[in-house]
């Protein structure tokens, strides 16, 4: 699962997609793609993915999901 975020507080300025892993529990990775635009960081992604909106009790950084 990528998680894309909107100026993150360690990327401010930035749109930051970070790898999570969900099973056995979720857990973020050290894999981030780093780009000025949303575009950029989605043409960055793996092919094959499916896209989700942000839910509302999401962080307000998180952009959209991709699974």
């Amino acid at each position: 699962m990528w998680t894309v975020y909107e100026n993150p507080k360690d990327y401010p300025g930035k749109y930051v997609a970070r790898r999570w892993l969900v099973e056995p529990k979720p857990e973020a990775t050290s894999l981030a793609i780093i780009e000025d635009t949303l575009e950029g960081v989605r043409a960055k992604l793996p092919s094959g993915l499916y896209w989700l909106d942000r839910q509302k009790d999401d962080d307000p950084a998180i952009v959209e999901v991709w699974l």
